[in-house]
């Protein structure tokens, strides 16, 4: 089955409120990824993350195209063909606040003061108190308007927390989980 990706036609904009503003009402789960290029550590954060399939084990992760980590996620060849993904805690927003500017320094330096592992499987850089990690092979690649979806295969798990709360997105903000099932 070939890929077909049907736009509504170039130059459509609906009336009313924009694209963006609707999409700020849907609450994601953060997460980190982060790769190991050869060259330095790379990292973003990224709401736009999702399980595919448990047999065989897939992931998504939706990347700007444009971006440094999709551009690295691109080359054919190891190490960029893996990486990691922290399902971020309540208690890391400033490590989401980090990874999410713009201009950036390497995940290195960004994780300097946070416990962290390099990866076995793929090299990359995974910080500790997240919910759980993730690593990951990519599989494909799907250029998605100006997005580039990328379809991993999980190649390991290198901890999953007992307990803790997951870090969402939200209207632009990181609230509290207790904060949104009270809102009406």
């Amino acid at each position: 089955m070939e890929d077909q990706l049907i736009p509504n036609g170039p130059g459509v904009t609906p009336p009313g409120p924009s694209l963006p503003d609707a999409l700020s009402a849907w609450a994601a789960g953060v997460t980190l990824v982060t790769i190991a290029d050869g060259r330095d550590d790379v990292g973003t954060t990224v709401s736009a993350f999702m399980p595919v399939s448990l047999d065989p084990p897939l992931v998504v992760v939706s990347l700007a195209i444009e971006s440094y980590p999709a551009e690295v996620l691109s080359r054919p060849s190891l190490p960029a063909a893996r990486f990691a993904v922290t399902l971020l805690s309540a208690g890391q927003k400033i490590l989401a606040g980090r990874f999410a500017a713009p201009g950036r320094p390497s995940a290195r330096h960004a994780l300097e003061d946070v416990p962290h592992v390099r990866g076995a499987a793929s090299g990359a850089l995974i910080p500790a108190g997240g919910l759980a990690a993730l690593e990951c092979s990519v599989a494909r690649r799907v250029p998605a308007g100006d997005h580039l979806l990328v379809i991993a295969s999980v190649v390991g798990v290198p901890y999953v927390a007992e307990t803790g709360d997951p870090l969402i997105r939200f209207r632009g903000r990181y609230p509290v989980l207790d904060a949104l099932l009270y809102e009406a």
